[in-house]
């Protein structure tokens, strides 16, 4: 698979919230948590998490049950708000007073493109074809431009056709690809990835794993979390581990991983 500036996967240069790197200064991270805590119920989730995640690398969290993986997740696409510490997005402090702007807070969200670990979580629309549709139409985008993002989207996951189901009667696997074209056809700066590969038999998670090397490829960001020490390998992807205690650390636990990305 390769994916280039003619399709839905162009990269756009003129970032929403302002382009770095220009006359060879030191790129600003796209993603970078600072001392991070967050809690919830009176639990400590996220404690003191520092990490960051550069334009066009792929990442991967991994970590115990619990750990505050998906926690992370929800910070960065802005969906929970740090008790301390900062997170910024492209050198852009995220924050209660960042996400009031409506107009801010909508450019973020397109370029933080998040996918649930159930993506009974994000499907809502009648079709398929509605579903992938959605974001792109919210864009304001030309009708021309609207129907090549679907297309191209579709045909990535390999949902096209799908276009007229309904999203309900879907297996698990095609509705996990069904979120990830909806979320791709918006054209974020990073895919965020909760367990992408969970659930998936072989055939669907063979087209996850191919599309997620292409989009890196064509310059793209990827932070995922999973439990597949092989998927990490496979993809090639940056671990960062989180220990039990909700803590960065520097080296693997073996309890941290399985070695299969697919179901039986």
């Amino acid at each position: 698979m390769q994916l280039g500036k003619g399709d839905v996967l162009a990269i756009d240069t003129n970032g929403a919230m302002g382009a770095n790197g220009a006359g060879g200064a030191e790129a600003t991270p796209l993603i970078e948590l600072r001392d991070v805590v967050f809690s919830y119920a009176g639990h400590t989730v996220v404690d003191g998490v520092s990490l960051q995640v550069d334009r066009g690398e792929l990442v991967a969290l991994l970590g115990p049950n619990g750990c505050g993986k998906t926690t992370i997740m929800r910070l960065i696409n802005g969906l929970e708000l740090a008790d301390a510490g900062a997170y910024l997005f492209d050198g852009h402090v995220i924050d209660a007073a960042f996400l009031k702007d409506s107009a801010a807070a909508q450019r973020f969200h397109q370029r933080v493109g998040f996918v649930f670990q159930n993506a009974d979580a994000q499907l809502f629309c009648a079709t398929v074809g509605e579903e992938v549709a959605f974001g792109p139409a919210q864009m304001g985008l030309p009708a021309d431009e609207l129907e090549r993002r679907v297309r191209d989207a579709m045909g990535l996951f390999q949902v096209a056709d799908l276009a007229d189901a309904s999203p309900y009667q879907l297996s698990g696997g095609q509705k996990k690809r069904v979120a990830l074209a909806a979320v791709v056809s918006m054209n974020p700066d990073i895919l965020v990835l909760d367990e992408p590969t969970n659930g998936l038999d072989e055939d669907s998670c063979d087209i996850v794993v191919n599309f997620l090397l292409a989009y890196v490829a064509a310059g793209k960001t990827v932070l995922m979390s999973t439990h597949h020490q092989d998927l990490v390998r496979r993809l090639g992807a940056r671990a960062i581990y989180i220990d039990r205690y909700h803590h960065v650390v520097e080296a693997p636990s073996p309890s941290y991983g399985t070695e299969s990305g697919a179901t039986d």
